[in-house]
């Protein structure tokens, strides 16, 4: 069995072995099996492939492609060697385009998401005062739900997200928007014609839940397993969007903790939403990928604190070039949001 080298180890006076060039056509004749495209994906001769291809099987010691006049197939070897690569070019790549952005300041685009529909004016306020400041950069507004926020997050198809704390896993920003909590409850309720609860009263009715993609911390502080004095709180049936969850509390199946602008962007005969004397605000803000904290990332969380006119501490946490901690512990999965600094 022929053994590969680690490419640490694997040197030429001095220096690492692989050139950028061999790098480029071994992934890209991993690729594409084939020497013919490889060269022309490339912009570079056959000869030059096959010539680059048995030069790098020299120094690892071992044939990385299996050939004939038909097929080209990866060894063992040159699929272990084509797995450990691809993440390390991915993240030189993903490095020099960090640099980039530090090198050209803040340019390029930014794609911003709300989540909620109130969310969305203080969103726009945001994007309205980052671009008056930051005109080489455009900036494209989307709207994501409960079900894909955290994976449009991940899979890099948003950069920054105004959506609703705690979000476990992410960097974040001060505390930018907040209201009080009401409980939705069907129009025939009991608590219907109240005109305000304690959460107490969530220990005797079922509470419908979050689906399963939202993250623990969220749902623990919108729908709490106990009420404040260790009373236990019936879960009732999981929804699968916001809109599915009111129509669950429509139907009797159960209440639901909702901030007090449902009121206002989810008017339905068949809900009453009653005040929660007893419960906090809810908090939103700013969320991103931490890896992803860009100079346009932090221009638009300098904008957004900006235009929204965030309270005194705020402000001087933004100006001192730092963030809000998260209230949830470390277990939880927050992170501290990277400095905001010019």
């Amino acid at each position: 069995m022929i053994e590969v080298r680690p490419l640490s180890r694997i040197k030429r006076r001095g220096g690492i072995m692989l050139e950028r060039l061999e790098t480029e056509i071994f992934l890209t004749l991993a690729e594409e099996l084939h020497f013919g495209r490889t060269a022309e994906v490339l912009g570079i001769t056959t000869g030059r492939v096959s010539q680059l291809v048995k030069k790098l099987e020299r120094r690892v010691g071992g044939m990385l492609f299996e050939r004939n006049s038909r097929t080209v197939r990866l060894t063992p070897i040159g699929r272990q060697l084509a797995d450990d690569l691809r993440p390390l070019v991915a993240a030189m790549e993903e490095a020099l385009r960090r640099a980039a952005d530090a090198s050209r300041g803040v340019a390029g685009e930014l794609r911003v998401a709300f989540l909620g529909e109130w969310t969305a004016p203080a969103l726009l306020r945001a994007v309205g005062l980052f671009t008056a400041r930051h005109p080489d950069c455009r900036v494209d507004v989307r709207e994501v739900q409960l079900s894909n926020s955290r994976a449009s997050l991940l899979d890099g198809s948003i950069d920054i997200l105004l959506a609703s704390y705690p979000f476990d896993g992410m960097a974040r920003g001060p505390v930018l928007l907040r209201e009080e909590r009401v409980l939705a409850v069907a129009a025939g309720h009991p608590l219907a014609g109240e005109r305000s609860v304690s959460v107490e009263a969530l220990a005797q009715y079922p509470v419908v839940q979050y689906p399963d993609v939202t993250s623990a911390a969220f749902k623990r502080d919108r729908t709490p397993d106990r009420t404040p004095s260790g009373k236990p709180v019936p879960k009732g049936p999981v929804g699968g969007s916001f809109s599915e969850m009111l129509t669950l509390v429509a139907m009797g199946r159960g209440v639901l903790p909702v901030g007090e602008h449902s009121r206002q962007y989810y008017p339905r005969p068949d809900i009453a939403y009653v005040p929660l004397h007893d419960a906090r605000p809810i908090e939103r803000g700013l969320v991103w990928q931490a890896g992803n904290t860009t100079e346009r990332v932090r221009a638009f969380v300098r904008a957004a604190a900006d235009a929204v006119k965030p309270s005194p501490t705020a402000s001087m946490l933004i100006e001192k070039g730092m963030v809000q901690k998260s209230k949830e512990p470390a277990a939880a999965g927050n992170r501290v949001c990277p400095p905001i600094t010019d």
